[in-house]
């Protein structure tokens, strides 16, 4: 059995993954600014490296909105 797909349940799971995004992302940031306090700015960088590919694939999941 295979579930329908309709654009309601895109928008629904397209905003439901932005909002997901936005969310980690923020505690990356919060928690590379804790790990550098701490004297672990390696760690951090590597974080808020991660942060930036999370704010691509948001920028990616919110052009795919955008194309509903």
């Amino acid at each position: 059995m295979t579930e329908e797909i309709s654009r309601d349940k895109i928008q629904h799971l397209l905003g439901h993954w932005i909002e997901h995004n936005q969310s980690h992302n923020e505690s990356f940031e919060q928690w590379a600014e804790r790990l550098k306090e701490a004297d672990f700015s390696e760690v951090a960088d590597a974080i808020l490296e991660a942060s930036e590919k999370m704010e691509e694939c948001t920028s990616l999941l919110e052009k795919a909105r955008d194309l509903l």
